[in-house]
């Protein structure tokens, strides 16, 4: 199973401890150890996935359950989706093309279900553009996470699914779809990051 980068940080310490307690001796408080241990190694697991070849699609932008479908003043749907600790946590681009603006935003750190969690909580909002559809997604910190990791910035290119980031221990991430998109999904539906398809493009008539 891969893992992500990021988990080393709490990986490595772990292990350390672990192996040192049982040295000692304390083999219970060292296998307690290792169980967390597994337990991070299982949250920051970065599995592959099957990237869907269609074009003028938008992919969900996380794994989890919509929570919402919200429509925004601008014509947009909110597509809101809650990642609990037991979901995989690498978020990625909803569409191909460039990324313009990456803009974070310091905030609260409600329960990641609470509608008030996409405007008051701490996030980092990323607009992509393909030149012919842009989406906005934000990513958002609940109330056990303290680290939103995002590792592009504006200009760089991506692919539709490509890994953008991850948001550690409990999150939600917001997607805006625009209104000439149909949306395939409704509340309650499970969806999985770079795979499920969240809506299509309609296409005009030449």
């Amino acid at each position: 199973m891969k893992i992500a980068a990021d988990a080393f940080v709490f990986l490595i310490p772990l292990l350390v401890i672990a192996g040192l307690l049982w040295i000692v001796g304390l083999v219970l408080l060292g296998s307690i150890c290792l169980g967390v241990a597994l337990l991070v190694g299982l949250f920051f697991r970065d599995p592959h996935r099957i990237v869907p070849g269609e074009k003028n699609l938008v992919l969900a932008p996380a794994d989890g359950k919509v929570l919402d479908l919200a429509r925004q003043s601008d014509g947009s749907t909110r597509v809101s989706i809650f990642l609990s600790l037991w979901d995989v946590h690498i978020n990625r681009s909803p569409i191909g093309g460039t990324i313009r603006e990456v803009r974070y935003q310091p905030g609260k750190f409600r329960m990641a279900f609470d509608q008030r969690a996409s405007v008051e909580n701490e996030r980092n909002m990323l607009t992509v553009d393909n030149g012919s559809l842009t989406v906005r997604f934000s990513q958002i910190a609940g109330i056990l996470a303290r680290r939103i990791v995002c590792w592009k910035k504006p200009g760089d290119a991506v692919e539709s699914g490509e890994r953008i980031g991850l948001i550690r221990f409990g999150s939600r991430v917001d997607v805006f779809v625009p209104d000439n998109v149909i949306l395939e999904l409704s509340r309650g539906d499970r969806v999985r990051g770079g795979s499920t398809v969240i809506g299509r493009v309609v296409r005009s008539e030449e």
